[in-house]
């Protein structure tokens, strides 16, 4: 007689509000609240929908937060006149959430942005930090003024109003689709619905200019990513590194450096492009499995 096929239960995503610091801050959040915790830090210009298709795959044996930043998805988005943007204040609203929730360990999962936030958060309480997930996340800049920042770069060298309207090219329908499809394997594996919801997001009133905002603050990152390359040769974290070696922003070549730092970390080149869990997810999702249930205790 034939053996059933025993499949884990996915515990449901719960779409929850916190209030920190007078704003609203979105976050999804699934499984056992007592079971180790996964923060997923998302990218540009994106939220934390872009963590949808994973959170299943962990949720039955970890706690799983996934938490949109002030002016991203469902979060509140206050004038500029009301909230500074920057990485540094945000992971200031961070890790309130986080204290709030009462998660005072976790496995970080850090994506594009996710790092700015993620690096301070683990520079600032590394005993917190049980292991990382590192997927298209910054550490090494490469500012080729030909490449993918070359519309940037004049803005970061002078944050003129000229060069910051010309930089205003990050935010417009084309970038946003562009970073979805350039570099994957199967484009028609991407739903469009990832860079039409993204883009509405960004044409909302005020949001392109918080958006320019959170751009030009990538070029105050040296003393941080001094500080996070520090703590990673220090404390030598637990990584799984599982990224989309096509990605025009942070390619495969340059997510190979961390083993500069961490020599022991299990290392992935997918692939594929910038949103790597568009065309990966269940092949990032396993890695994670066996990554965290090797090395994440219980509790």
């Amino acid at each position: 007689m034939a053996t059933a096929t025993r499949t884990r239960e996915h515990p449901p995503t719960h779409f929850r509000t916190e209030e920190i610091d007078g704003l609203n801050i979105f976050y999804r959040e699934a499984g056992p609240s007592d079971a180790p915790a996964v923060v997923l830090l998302h990218g540009f210009p994106t939220s934390s929908r872009m963590y949808r298709n994973l959170i299943p795959q962990l949720s039955d044996a970890y706690h799983v937060i996934a938490p949109d930043y002030p002016g991203f998805g469902h979060s509140d988005a206050p004038d500029r006149d009301d909230f500074t943007y920057t990485f540094d204040h945000v992971a200031d609203i961070m890790e309130k959430l986080l204290d709030r929730l009462k998660v005072r360990k976790y496995t970080l999962y850090m994506m594009d942005f996710g790092g700015p936030i993620g690096w301070r958060l683990a520079v600032r309480h590394p005993e917190r930090v049980s292991a990382l997930v590192l997927q298209n996340a910054p550490l090494y800049p490469e500012r080729d003024k030909d490449g993918f920042w070359k519309d940037m770069i004049p803005y970061w060298s002078d944050g003129s109003d000229e060069h910051r309207n010309v930089a205003k090219s990050f935010v417009s329908p084309d970038s946003t689709r562009d970073q979805y499809l350039i570099g994957t394997r199967d484009p028609s594996l991407v739903d469009p619905d990832n860079w039409l919801t993204d883009q509405a997001l960004l044409d909302r009133p005020g949001v392109d200019e918080i958006m320019m905002d959170y751009l030009y603050d990538i070029s105050k990152l040296d003393n941080l990513f001094a500080a996070a390359k520090e703590f990673l040769r220090t404390e030598q974290p637990p990584a799984l590194i599982a990224t989309g070696a096509n990605d025009i922003v942070f390619s495969g070549a340059n997510m190979r450096n961390f083993l500069h730092e961490l020599p022991n970390a299990e290392f992935h080149a997918l692939d594929t492009g910038h949103f790597a869990l568009e065309e990966k997810a269940d092949e990032i999702g396993g890695l994670m499995r066996s990554f965290l249930d090797r090395t994440v205790s219980e509790g």
